[in-house]
């Protein structure tokens, strides 16, 4: 079970690191064989399922996204907790609204992420 203090403990480093744009630090977060979903997989990696496998591709597409978009800052709005799973909302780049759904395994890294934005 996530605990209240993990979980906000989690979405502040994530944020932080995000804000910092240390691909490090934010991959830090992930299992090496994690697993991504986001729409936006589609736009910058070309990838259209939309998902992608491992520490290795997602940095790489982490890592184009932070260069195409130098000035990416997120704010937290809230933190949600499930059982082994927590969901940031906040707002993203533009002012945009976002959640990102994070699976946790049993060592407290991620082993699968969903991101969501509003239109």
């Amino acid at each position: 079970m996530i605990t209240d203090e993990f979980a906000e403990h989690f979405a502040d480093e994530w944020i932080d690191a995000w804000n910092d744009h240390d691909l490090d630090r934010i991959l830090s977060h992930y299992a090496d064989d994690f697993e991504m979903s986001s729409p936006v997989i589609i736009q910058i990696a070309g990838e259209p399922s939309g998902m992608l496998k491992g520490k290795d591709a997602v940095g790489a597409y982490w890592a184009r996204a932070l260069a195409l978009i130098p000035d990416l800052w997120f704010e937290l709005v809230t933190t949600l907790v499930g059982v082994n799973s927590i969901t940031i909302y906040y707002r993203g780049a533009r002012r945009r609204l976002a959640a990102e759904v994070f699976h946790f395994g049993p060592d407290g890294k991620v082993l699968k992420a969903f991101a969501h934005y509003a239109r």
